[in-house]
Formats: structure tokens, C-alpha cells, sequence
């Protein structure tokens, strides 16, 4: 073990707090490897910043995001795990133990489970930051359903954003898709589909440059690109799909990656790095919720635990004393 006190030495590391991070936190704690997690930035991730998630087993009339975070570091703290308020800065996976530096330290660490999830590209225009929760979303599954008989707007031309509008018009009287170029990306069945539904309609060539609203989402400033015409559109709600950004700057040249930078992990969250795990939506661009990123997390910390049991039997056990 290093003189420096700064410095520590876990069998399992878990970066992020999120749904992915607390419960591999769980499992591991429970196989008795007093875990660390190192919360990053936002605490219970991004499931905290959803005002109400009712599709999570367990709560039949739903629970708060922030809310059900903190019962996921409960339940992880009341069997061993440590949380820590800390942020990775730098990770070197050359070696084992592997070496992770933060703001408060350095951390050496027999495994290491990485979750720490994606974040939804923003617009980056007037009103977004402060509507969100208030009618601006980037989840149709989170909240589609708070939006029964309102008008709805999506924005985005691919996938996701036809998949969820389709999806929303279970609950809202129209959903309108807002695109900035004159034909989807997404794939042609979903264009199909989408077209000829009745409550979908569509705007191309088209970007928002504002949202606006007292309280909540109340109208869009809408402006056409080729024209540059400008016009306003009354909604209850905006959600934004043009795609993720997973937060995986720290691990590019070490770990691989999908072109789009995901982690890329085979059935047991294994990465290319033995003894490196990832789970939640660092590793998952496709279901993004709250319970696959949960089921990830649990998979991810067996498997280290696995891992360390094997090293064990061979022999190969480390301690604080030996790294």
C-alpha cells in the first residue's frame, strides 16, 4: 500500500450512483466486498432528475426519481457499501490493481464497474434547462403518460424519436414531429407507421429556438431553416430525441468502443479488460430504463465477484498489505 494517505485500496470499485452503479453496489456488498461508489456528479442519475417513475416494479402507484435513488443507497449501505460524494477524474486500466484518481484521492482497485451513464444531447436553446420537468422531457417511457388528451411536439428525425412518438400517442390528443431536415433517419417501417397515424403530424426543415412558458411548457419559437421563416407552436409538452452521449471520455484508447462510444460488453457485462465491467446506459443504447439498468448493475457485480473468487482459488489473491 502506497504512504500516501490519499490513497485507498477496494476490491470493487463502482463509478456512478445511479440505478446501474447502486445496485451492482448491492450485490457486491452482499458477497461481503465492502464495495466504494464514487457518485460523480448526480446522485442516483439520471432516474433522480424524473419527477414521477411508474413503470419500476415494486411501487404500484409510482416513486419519486430522487426518491427511489435514495432508497438504492440505502438498501446498498445497510449491507456494507460505502458511498462516496467524489468524481473520477482519470482511470488507468494498464495494470492491477487498477488506479483511479478523483478530486478528493486516489483509489486502487482489484475490479472496477463503470456506470456512469449517458446523458440526453440537449438543444441547448432558451427555456429547455428550466422547463425540464415542467413539460420538456427526453423519456416517453418516463412520462409520456402525464400528457393524457395534450398536445405534444417531438423533436428528432430518427429511431427513437418516431419510436416514442408513436409510443406517446397512446396518451396525447396529437403528437407533432419537429425535424430539421426534409426526411427522417429512422428506418422505414417506423416512417410507415408513423405517417399514417392519425393523432402524428409532422414539420420539416424546421428547428426550435426557443421554449417558452411560466411554470411550464406553453409555446415553441419555431424557425425554418431553408426560409428562415419564423412562427410559433402552442404545446403541453416537448420531448427531445436527437440522441445520447454516454459518458465514456475517460475510458477512450483503454476500453472498446461502439463507433457511437458505448462500452461495448458481452452477456456478462465483461469488457475487453478483465476484471472491467460495465452496466446501465454507458453500455446500453438501445432500452435505457430504470430496471435494465438495474439488472445490469446486479449482473456486472456477480460476475466480479466471480471473478474474484477465481483469483482467490488460484492463488492470486491481493491485499492492502501486497498492492
Amino acid at each position: 500500500m502506497s504512504s500516501n494517505n490519499d490513497e485507498k485500496h477496494v476490491k470493487v470499485l463502482v463509478l456512478g450512483a445511479g440505478p446501474a452503479g447502486l445496485s451492482a453496489a448491492l450485490y457486491a456488498a452482499r458477497a461481503e466486498l465492502e464495495p466504494v461508489v464514487l457518485t460523480g456528479m448526480q446522485l442516483g442519475g439520471q432516474a433522480a432528475l424524473t419527477n414521477t417513475i411508474e413503470n419500476y416494479p415494486g411501487f404500484p402507484t409510482g416513486v419519486g426519481g430522487a426518491e427511489l435513488g435514495e432508497l438504492f443507497q440505502k438498501q446498498a449501505e445497510n449491507f456494507g457499501a460505502k458511498v462516496e460524494f467524489d468524481l473520477a477524474n482519470e482511470v488507468d486500466l494498464s495494470q492491477r490493481p487498477f488506479k483511479v484518481t478523483t478530486d478528493n484521492g486516489v483509489y486502487k482497485a482489484d475490479t472496477l464497474i463503470l456506470s456512469t451513464g449517458a446523458n440526453p444531447t440537449h438543444l441547448n436553446v432558451p427555456g429547455e434547462v428550466e422547463l425540464t420537468g415542467r413539460g420538456v422531457s427526453y423519456c416517453a417511457t418516463c412520462d409520456g403518460w402525464f400528457f393524457k388528451e395534450k398536445k405534444v411536439v417531438i423533436v428528432g428525425g430518427g429511431d427513437s424519436a418516431l419510436e416514442e412518438g408513436l409510443f406517446i400517442t397512446r396518451y396525447a390528443s396529437s403528437v407533432t414531429v419537429i425535424h430539421r431536415r426534409d426526411e427522417f433517419r429512422a428506418s422505414p417501417v417506423l416512417q410507415k407507421r408513423a405517417k399514417e397515424h392519425p393523432k402524428m403530424n409532422f414539420i420539416y426543415d424546421t428547428v426550435v429556438t426557443e421554449v417558452v412558458g411560466t411554470g411550464k411548457v406553453e409555446t415553441l419559437k419555431l424557425k425554418n431553416v431553408k426560409t428562415g421563416a419564423e412562427s410559433t407552436f402552442d404545446t403541453d409538452g416537448l420531448f427531445i430525441f436527437i440522441g445520447h452521449i454516454p459518458n465514456t471520455q475517460m475510458f477512450k484508447g483503454q476500453l472498446d468502443m461502439s463507433d457511437l462510444g458505448y462500452v461495448i460488453v458481452n452477456d456478462k457485462m465483461e469488457t475487453n479488460v478483465a476484471g472491467v465491467y460495465a452496466a446501465g446506459e454507458i453500455a446500453d443504447p438501445h432500452f435505457r430504463q430504470v430496471i435494465t439498468s438495474a439488472g445490469m448493475g446486479a449482473a456486472a457485480a456477480i460476475q466480479a465477484t466471480r471473478f474474484l473468487e477465481a483469483e482467490s482459488e488460484h492463488g492470486l489473491e491481493r491485499s492492502g498489505a501486497s498492492s
